[in-house]
Protein backbone atom coordinates (compact mmCIF):
# COMPACT_ATOMS: atom_id res chain seq x y z
CA UNK A 1 0.00 0.00 0.00
CA UNK A 2 2.62 2.27 0.81
CA UNK A 3 4.90 1.52 -2.38
CA UNK A 4 1.45 2.37 -4.24
CA UNK A 5 1.01 5.39 -2.21
CA UNK A 6 4.81 6.58 -3.37
CA UNK A 7 4.61 5.21 -6.86
CA UNK A 8 1.53 7.65 -6.97
CA UNK A 9 3.09 10.94 -5.55
CA UNK A 10 5.77 10.27 -7.71
CA UNK A 11 3.69 10.55 -11.33
CA UNK A 12 1.71 13.24 -9.51
CA UNK A 13 5.02 15.19 -9.19
CA UNK A 14 6.22 14.43 -12.57
CA UNK A 15 3.05 15.60 -14.13
CA UNK A 16 3.10 18.81 -12.22
CA UNK A 17 6.83 19.54 -12.74
CA UNK A 18 6.43 18.32 -16.32
CA UNK A 19 3.09 20.74 -16.72
CA UNK A 20 5.15 23.87 -15.36
CA UNK A 21 8.41 23.50 -16.88
CA UNK A 22 7.83 21.85 -21.12
CA UNK A 23 6.63 25.21 -21.87
CA UNK A 24 9.55 27.10 -20.63
CA UNK A 25 11.78 24.78 -22.36
CA UNK A 26 9.64 24.95 -25.96
CA UNK A 27 9.78 27.95 -25.97
CA UNK A 28 13.51 28.53 -25.27
CA UNK A 29 13.65 25.80 -27.72
CA UNK A 30 11.86 27.72 -30.40
CA UNK A 31 13.43 30.91 -29.41
CA UNK A 32 16.75 29.55 -31.53
CA UNK A 33 13.62 28.71 -34.49
CA UNK A 34 14.81 30.89 -37.75
CA UNK A 35 10.91 30.48 -39.17
CA UNK A 36 9.20 33.60 -38.81
CA UNK A 37 6.40 31.71 -37.93
CA UNK A 38 6.35 30.64 -33.90
CA UNK A 39 4.92 26.91 -34.15
CA UNK A 40 6.79 26.49 -37.54
CA UNK A 41 10.16 25.10 -37.23
CA UNK A 42 12.41 26.42 -39.51
CA UNK A 43 16.26 25.29 -38.40
CA UNK A 44 18.36 26.28 -35.92
CA UNK A 45 19.67 30.08 -36.19
CA UNK A 46 20.34 33.25 -33.82
CA UNK A 47 18.70 35.38 -35.80
CA UNK A 48 15.78 36.37 -33.17
CA UNK A 49 18.31 37.21 -30.49
CA UNK A 50 20.15 39.78 -33.71
CA UNK A 51 16.54 41.47 -34.03
CA UNK A 52 16.25 41.80 -30.54
CA UNK A 53 19.07 43.66 -29.87
CA UNK A 54 18.10 45.68 -32.54
CA UNK A 55 14.31 46.90 -31.21
CA UNK A 56 14.53 50.10 -29.96
CA UNK A 57 10.70 49.46 -28.44
CA UNK A 58 11.27 45.87 -27.07
CA UNK A 59 14.26 47.76 -25.10
CA UNK A 60 12.68 51.11 -24.26
CA UNK A 61 9.90 48.50 -22.50
CA UNK A 62 12.69 46.28 -21.01
CA UNK A 63 13.86 49.93 -19.38
CA UNK A 64 11.03 50.62 -18.03
CA UNK A 65 9.80 47.55 -16.44
CA UNK A 66 13.25 47.21 -14.86
CA UNK A 67 13.55 50.66 -13.56
CA UNK A 68 10.25 50.59 -11.90
CA UNK A 69 10.76 46.66 -10.76
CA UNK A 70 14.10 47.96 -9.06
CA UNK A 71 12.56 50.74 -7.20
CA UNK A 72 9.68 49.17 -6.33
CA UNK A 73 11.30 46.18 -5.07
CA UNK A 74 13.61 48.39 -2.92
CA UNK A 75 10.59 50.55 -1.34
CA UNK A 76 8.38 47.12 -1.01
CA UNK A 77 11.12 45.70 0.80
CA UNK A 78 11.58 48.79 3.74
CA UNK A 79 8.21 49.42 4.36
CA UNK A 80 7.48 45.40 4.13
CA UNK A 81 9.85 45.14 6.72
CA UNK A 82 9.01 47.79 8.69
CA UNK A 83 5.24 46.15 8.56
CA UNK A 84 6.61 42.37 9.42
CA UNK A 85 8.43 44.08 12.53
CA UNK A 86 5.55 45.90 13.66
CA UNK A 87 3.43 42.91 13.93
CA UNK A 88 6.06 40.31 15.42
CA UNK A 89 8.10 42.56 17.98
CA UNK A 90 6.02 44.96 18.44
CA UNK A 91 2.87 42.88 20.65
CA UNK A 92 -0.18 43.63 21.31
CA UNK A 93 -0.66 47.75 20.24
CA UNK A 94 -4.19 49.55 19.63
CA UNK A 95 -5.03 49.15 15.98
CA UNK A 96 -3.12 45.83 15.69
CA UNK A 97 -5.82 43.62 14.05
CA UNK A 98 -7.05 46.86 11.30
CA UNK A 99 -3.80 46.59 10.65
CA UNK A 100 -2.96 43.11 9.62
CA UNK A 101 -5.82 43.27 8.29
CA UNK A 102 -4.89 45.97 5.60
CA UNK A 103 -1.57 44.28 4.91
CA UNK A 104 -3.10 41.12 3.96
CA UNK A 105 -6.15 42.62 2.05
CA UNK A 106 -3.48 43.51 -1.25
CA UNK A 107 -3.21 39.78 -1.33
CA UNK A 108 -6.57 38.88 -1.76
CA UNK A 109 -8.10 41.93 -3.55
CA UNK A 110 -8.59 41.05 -7.18
CA UNK A 111 -6.20 42.84 -9.64
CA UNK A 112 -8.82 44.72 -11.47
CA UNK A 113 -10.58 46.01 -8.34
CA UNK A 114 -7.02 47.50 -6.89
CA UNK A 115 -6.05 48.43 -10.35
CA UNK A 116 -9.71 50.76 -11.31
CA UNK A 117 -9.25 51.91 -7.30
CA UNK A 118 -6.03 53.33 -8.43
CA UNK A 119 -6.83 55.09 -11.17
CA UNK A 120 -9.86 56.52 -9.43
CA UNK A 121 -7.41 58.14 -7.38
CA UNK A 122 -4.40 59.03 -9.91
CA UNK A 123 -7.45 61.02 -11.40
CA UNK A 124 -8.68 62.60 -8.40
CA UNK A 125 -4.76 63.60 -7.48
CA UNK A 126 -4.60 65.14 -10.67
CA UNK A 127 -7.64 67.35 -10.71
CA UNK A 128 -7.39 68.59 -6.95
CA UNK A 129 -3.53 69.30 -6.88
CA UNK A 130 -2.44 68.43 -10.72
CA UNK A 131 -0.37 65.96 -9.53
CA UNK A 132 0.10 63.57 -11.73
CA UNK A 133 0.23 65.67 -15.07
CA UNK A 134 0.24 62.09 -16.69
CA UNK A 135 0.55 58.67 -15.87
CA UNK A 136 3.65 56.96 -16.49
CA UNK A 137 6.73 55.68 -14.71
CA UNK A 138 6.01 57.02 -11.22
CA UNK A 139 1.95 55.83 -10.91
CA UNK A 140 3.11 52.53 -11.90
CA UNK A 141 5.64 52.47 -9.69
CA UNK A 142 3.65 53.71 -6.53
CA UNK A 143 0.86 51.34 -7.47
CA UNK A 144 3.27 48.33 -7.67
CA UNK A 145 4.20 49.32 -4.01
CA UNK A 146 0.77 49.23 -2.63
CA UNK A 147 0.69 45.19 -3.25
CA UNK A 148 4.55 44.25 -3.49
CA UNK A 149 5.12 45.34 0.26
CA UNK A 150 2.05 43.00 1.21
CA UNK A 151 3.86 39.71 -0.26
CA UNK A 152 7.41 41.28 1.57
CA UNK A 153 5.47 41.79 4.70
CA UNK A 154 4.32 38.32 5.12
CA UNK A 155 7.84 36.95 4.24
CA UNK A 156 9.06 39.43 7.13
CA UNK A 157 6.58 38.28 9.56
CA UNK A 158 6.87 34.09 8.66
CA UNK A 159 10.57 34.97 9.13
CA UNK A 160 10.74 36.63 12.26
CA UNK A 161 8.08 33.83 14.15
CA UNK A 162 10.00 31.09 13.26
CA UNK A 163 13.61 32.85 14.42
CA UNK A 164 12.59 33.28 17.90
CA UNK A 165 13.86 35.93 19.71
CA UNK A 166 16.48 34.19 22.13
CA UNK A 167 19.18 35.91 20.66
CA UNK A 168 17.59 39.73 20.42
CA UNK A 169 16.96 38.64 24.34
CA UNK A 170 20.34 37.84 25.09
CA UNK A 171 22.23 40.83 23.31
CA UNK A 172 19.60 43.15 25.43
CA UNK A 173 20.55 41.44 28.90
CA UNK A 174 23.80 42.61 27.86
CA UNK A 175 23.19 45.89 27.42
CA UNK A 176 23.18 46.49 24.03
CA UNK A 177 20.32 49.09 22.88
CA UNK A 178 17.78 48.27 21.11
CA UNK A 179 18.55 50.31 17.95
CA UNK A 180 21.88 48.36 17.71
CA UNK A 181 20.52 44.99 18.55
CA UNK A 182 18.34 45.67 15.54
CA UNK A 183 20.91 46.22 13.41
CA UNK A 184 23.53 43.55 14.47
CA UNK A 185 21.00 40.66 15.68
CA UNK A 186 17.55 40.99 13.68
CA UNK A 187 18.43 42.23 10.57
CA UNK A 188 21.65 40.28 9.32
CA UNK A 189 19.37 36.73 10.54
CA UNK A 190 16.62 38.21 8.53
CA UNK A 191 19.11 38.83 5.36
CA UNK A 192 17.27 35.66 3.16
CA UNK A 193 14.29 36.56 4.19
CA UNK A 194 15.02 40.83 2.81
CA UNK A 195 16.27 38.94 0.24
CA UNK A 196 13.46 36.75 -0.71
CA UNK A 197 10.81 39.24 -0.23
CA UNK A 198 13.26 41.72 -2.84
CA UNK A 199 13.05 39.12 -5.52
CA UNK A 200 9.40 38.66 -5.28
CA UNK A 201 8.52 42.33 -5.49
CA UNK A 202 10.85 42.82 -8.09
CA UNK A 203 9.16 39.76 -10.12
CA UNK A 204 5.24 40.42 -9.05
CA UNK A 205 6.40 44.29 -10.56
CA UNK A 206 7.85 42.55 -13.43
CA UNK A 207 5.32 40.29 -14.46
CA UNK A 208 2.04 42.58 -13.69
CA UNK A 209 0.17 43.41 -16.73
CA UNK A 210 -3.18 44.27 -14.95
CA UNK A 211 -3.18 46.95 -12.53
CA UNK A 212 -0.19 48.22 -15.24
CA UNK A 213 -2.27 48.33 -17.92
CA UNK A 214 -4.80 50.74 -15.65
CA UNK A 215 -2.30 53.23 -14.21
CA UNK A 216 -0.14 53.95 -17.29
CA UNK A 217 -0.44 56.46 -19.83
CA UNK A 218 0.61 56.85 -23.51
CA UNK A 219 4.39 56.31 -24.21
CA UNK A 220 5.08 54.43 -21.28
CA UNK A 221 4.73 50.72 -22.29
CA UNK A 222 6.01 47.75 -20.29
CA UNK A 223 7.59 44.80 -20.74
CA UNK A 224 4.04 42.65 -20.54
CA UNK A 225 1.87 45.48 -21.94
CA UNK A 226 4.42 44.73 -24.86
CA UNK A 227 4.01 41.33 -25.25
CA UNK A 228 0.29 41.65 -24.67
CA UNK A 229 -0.38 44.17 -27.63
CA UNK A 230 1.29 42.03 -29.77
CA UNK A 231 0.07 38.74 -29.04
CA UNK A 232 -3.26 40.43 -30.06
CA UNK A 233 -1.69 41.15 -33.41
CA UNK A 234 0.49 38.41 -34.08
CA UNK A 235 3.03 37.22 -31.58
CA UNK A 236 6.66 37.38 -33.31
CA UNK A 237 9.29 35.25 -32.25
CA UNK A 238 11.68 37.66 -31.13
CA UNK A 239 9.59 37.57 -27.65
CA UNK A 240 10.74 34.22 -27.33
CA UNK A 241 14.15 34.79 -27.49
CA UNK A 242 13.88 37.66 -24.65
CA UNK A 243 11.56 35.89 -22.51
CA UNK A 244 14.75 33.10 -22.76
CA UNK A 245 16.75 35.66 -21.25
CA UNK A 246 14.75 36.81 -18.52
CA UNK A 247 14.17 33.15 -17.69
CA UNK A 248 18.22 32.90 -17.47
CA UNK A 249 18.62 36.08 -15.50
CA UNK A 250 15.74 35.00 -12.89
CA UNK A 251 17.04 31.43 -12.70
CA UNK A 252 21.01 33.07 -11.30
CA UNK A 253 19.00 35.05 -9.02
CA UNK A 254 17.40 32.35 -7.81
CA UNK A 255 19.95 29.96 -7.19
CA UNK A 256 22.13 33.19 -5.75
CA UNK A 257 19.46 33.51 -3.50
CA UNK A 258 19.06 30.08 -2.31
CA UNK A 259 22.84 30.25 -1.72
CA UNK A 260 22.88 33.20 0.47
CA UNK A 261 19.80 30.78 2.78
CA UNK A 262 21.57 27.90 2.71
CA UNK A 263 24.42 29.88 4.15
CA UNK A 264 22.40 32.11 6.87
CA UNK A 265 20.60 28.86 8.10
CA UNK A 266 24.20 27.30 8.66
CA UNK A 267 25.57 30.06 10.20
CA UNK A 268 21.81 30.03 12.61
CA UNK A 269 22.74 26.73 13.38
CA UNK A 270 26.48 27.25 14.54
CA UNK A 271 24.82 30.15 16.69
CA UNK A 272 22.35 27.92 18.59
CA UNK A 273 24.75 25.49 19.35
CA UNK A 274 27.61 27.89 20.29
CA UNK A 275 24.78 29.35 22.99
CA UNK A 276 23.41 25.77 24.18
CA UNK A 277 27.33 24.87 24.71
CA UNK A 278 27.66 27.91 27.06
CA UNK A 279 24.59 27.42 28.93
CA UNK A 280 25.51 23.80 29.75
Amino acid sequence: MQAKRSRFLTVMLTLGLAFFYVPMILLVVYSFNYSKIVPVWGGWSLRWYKELFESREVWSAVSLSLQIAVVNATFATILGSLAGLAMVRFGRFKGRTLFGGMIVAPLVMPEVITGLSLLVFFITLNQLFGWPSERGFATITIAHITFSMAYVAVTIQARLTGMGQDLEEAAADLGAKPFKVLTAITLPRLTPALISGWLLAFTLSLDDLVIASFVTGPGANTLPILIFSRIRVGLRPDINALATMIILVIALCVAVAAILMFRQQRADQRDRKMAEGEEH
